[in-house]
């Protein structure tokens, strides 16, 4: 299959009524199913933080999971969160971006296995983003995939930076993980 009858596939089930995220992989379409509301959050979170820090420098653009890639695989896939830089995409098409995202982001929903996300974001590596992110609120690490070397783990005391894309930006890893509001707090 290509992209071509993925959209197709997307327009039938429009027309019935059912919105689901489809990617194309390895010629297969591949229905994602909805995140759970904690990998929601934190894909929120995530996207909140570095938006934040990315649209005031005029560095590139953020997407969330809805945003689709068409590959140089010819795989069509949504990282739940991506970044691409401003010098790679000046202006956003109206069609699902052609290129590789310099930063990509899973966050592991409650039904994902790890194995499947570490191949997604190593392809996405070997097909030349810059950077790779492994979310896993289960275990509350993140695990961060580069060019060269081992992937790096950081817990809940560790800080995360991305010098090759955000100079200057860091995330506390603690900051990800979505708030347990007090019964005070819940009051006001």
């Amino acid at each position: 299959m290509t992209v071509k009858d993925l959209e197709k596939v997307q327009k039938t089930f429009k027309e019935a009524g059912q919105d689901y995220q489809v990617e194309l992989e390895s010629g297969r379409i591949v229905i994602v199913g909805p995140s759970d509301i904690v990998s929601s959050e934190i894909g929120v979170i995530f996207s909140w933080l570095l938006a934040n820090w990315v649209y005031p420098r005029r560095l590139g653009r953020v997407f969330d999971s809805a945003g689709g890639f068409i590959l140089p695989d010819a795989n069509l896939t949504a990282p739940d969160v991506s970044f691409v830089r401003a010098a790679r995409l000046r202006q956003s098409p109206r069609y699902f971006g052609e290129l590789v995202p310099d930063l990509v982001v899973e966050i592991k929903s409650q039904s994902d296995r790890i194995k499947p996300l570490e191949k997604k974001i190593k392809n996405f590596i070997e097909l030349g983003a810059q950077v790779g992110i492994l979310i896993d609120p289960d275990e509350e690490t993140v695990t961060v995939y580069g060019q060269k070397g081992e992937p790096i783990v950081l817990g809940n005391e560790d800080i995360l930076t991305v010098t090759e894309l955000f100079p200057g930006w860091e995330l506390p890893i603690s900051q990800l993980w979505p708030p347990i509001f007090t019964e005070a707090e819940t009051q006001a």
